[in-house]
């Protein structure tokens, strides 16, 4: 599997997402590469449900943020997410989130995810098909 093409996610720093002096609360950061993730997987036809109708689920084994600058109240960010080549059955995602005034990287992340069959909670060493075949379509 190829490393697929980047996902861009717009977020507008509101109050909840700074912390007292209006600065982007490192947590927050966590949370918009995550949306940017399901709204990608989303817009190529495989939505969060169809991993839950197929008792997969999808735990962080993995993070890593390095801050670059920060994002303060009334900022746009442009969450830019992809998905790097497969190697076995986990998946890595890389982001880039940058100003989107002047595009410069803010913060740039990873995130790793390991398939777990739900009823065992044991990692899959082969994805059901019809997620397998919903991928390859993503490329």
């Amino acid at each position: 599997m190829e490393e697929f093409r980047w996902f861009e996610h717009r977020v507008t720093v509101q109050p909840h997402h700074t912390d007292y002096a209006g600065i982007v609360w490192h947590g927050t950061y966590v949370a918009w590469m995550e949306e940017a993730r399901v709204n990608y997987l989303s817009t190529c036809g495989l939505t969060f449900a169809d991993w839950v109708k197929a008792g997969v689920d999808l735990p962080v084994v993995d993070l890593a943020l390095k801050y670059r600058r920060s994002l303060t109240l009334g900022d746009t960010a442009l969450v830019k997410a992809r998905l790097a080549a497969t190697k076995g059955v986990r998946f890595v995602w890389h982001y880039d989130i940058q100003n989107a005034d002047t595009q410069a990287t803010c913060i740039e992340g990873s995130v790793t995810l390991a398939p777990v069959d739900v009823s065992t909670r044991r990692v899959l060493r082969r994805l059901p098909e019809p997620l397998r075949t919903a991928l390859d379509l993503i490329v």
